[in-house]
């Protein structure tokens, strides 16, 4: 018996390291799925496809199996709005524009896309958008009345509902969240972190019923820098990226760390590579060691959470999203294409 338990034992340590062993990555093929004119900073991998928004009013998607595209126009009015957030439910996929008005849409039961949020005001813009489960969602936007703009649903996204700037955290004038890449809003359980342009996290333990704020150090002086991407490996592990578009081959103050769920966060890699970066992703069954950072100024990669980088690519993109842990899609101007990291 005493045998049998040490092999045991010896098993699950094995079983354990076998777990969380992670080779990094050394190269990236980069295969083009989908080209046309289009800007496209909204995508979401949904099952075996990869759905789409972008400007021009364009919502589609792409067969992963088949390379099929299936895409429409979508039109209010005159207008052809710009799509830059997508989510989905287990039922719906939504996607919301940026700009006067505001529209948000849903997948109908009868095949053609449901309106379920307007909102009209020449200071309006939103700009990502996501799920904790498949009755609740948020999407945030620029500042309005002295608060940040975030709307909630709570019945699948058949309503949504803005909140009142008295039940959250004072607004700085012009703060608002970059609609860059969909990726200022992360969710884990019922925990929120949302990532703004003047380099603060607005943090929600309870699906944005109360919420608080926390500074980071990333450069936020003029209104082009700040947080452009967070993403958290888990609900103590996050990493914030960003910067500013206009002087992209800076990358000063453009990147910090948190261990302890946001409540602090340290700049790292600083004055190194990475420069600016629109979209930062943990690579998964990583152990929260890999990062693949991306934006017009190419793909980053980093091994060590972080602390140093490499750049794996000068080829373009907005904003990516991983299948699994070798395997991610990539988006940016003109195209979505298949990563795959070895």
């Amino acid at each position: 018996m005493k045998y049998l338990f040490v092999f045991t034992l010896f098993f699950v340590i094995i079983s354990c390291s076998e777990e969380v062993k992670y080779t990094p990555f050394k190269t990236v093929e980069i295969e083009t799925l989908y080209e046309d004119s289009l800007s496209i900073r909204a995508i979401e991998i949904i099952g075996s496809s990869v759905a789409i928004g972008a400007n021009n009013g364009f919502i589609g998607t792409i067969d992963l199996a088949t390379g099929k595209v299936f895409a429409k126009n979508q039109k209010y009015d005159s207008i052809l709005p710009e799509f830059r957030s997508i989510a989905h439910t287990s039922k719906d996929v939504f996607v919301l524009s940026v700009g006067n008005p505001a529209l948000l849409y849903k997948t109908g039961d009868k095949g053609e896309l449901e309106l379920v949020y307007k909102e009209e005001d020449e200071n309006v813009f939103y700009d990502a958008m996501t799920f904790w489960n498949d009755k609740e969602g948020i999407a945030v936007g620029d500042s309005m009345n002295g608060c940040l703009s975030l709307i909630v649903t709570r019945d699948g996204g058949e309503t949504w509902v803005k909140q009142e700037c008295s039940s959250l955290p004072e607004g700085i004038e012009g703060e608002g969240a970059f609609a860059a890449s969909n990726t200022n809003i992360k969710v884990i359980g019922s925990k929120t972190w949302v990532a703004t342009t003047s380099g603060r996290i607005y943090y929600s333990e309870d699906k944005a019923k109360t919420w608080t704020v926390t500074k980071t150090p990333i450069i936020n002086t003029e209104a082009t820098q700040g947080i452009y991407s967070i993403d958290f490996y888990n609900d103590t592990l996050g990493f914030a990226i960003g910067g500013d578009y206009t002087q992209p081959e800076s990358n000063n103050e453009n990147k910090a760390i948190t261990t302890d769920g946001g409540k602090t966060w340290r700049l790292i890699a600083d004055t190194a590579e990475p420069n600016y970066k629109s979209c930062v992703q943990f690579v998964p069954n990583s152990g929260g060691k890999g990062l693949v950072a991306v934006g017009f100024t190419g793909i980053s990669y980093s091994s060590d959470m972080g602390n140093t980088w490499r750049k794996l690519s000068d080829e373009g993109f907005f904003t990516l999203r991983f299948k699994n842990d070798t395997i991610a899609y990539a988006a940016g101007k003109g195209r979505v294409s298949e990563l795959i990291f070895k």
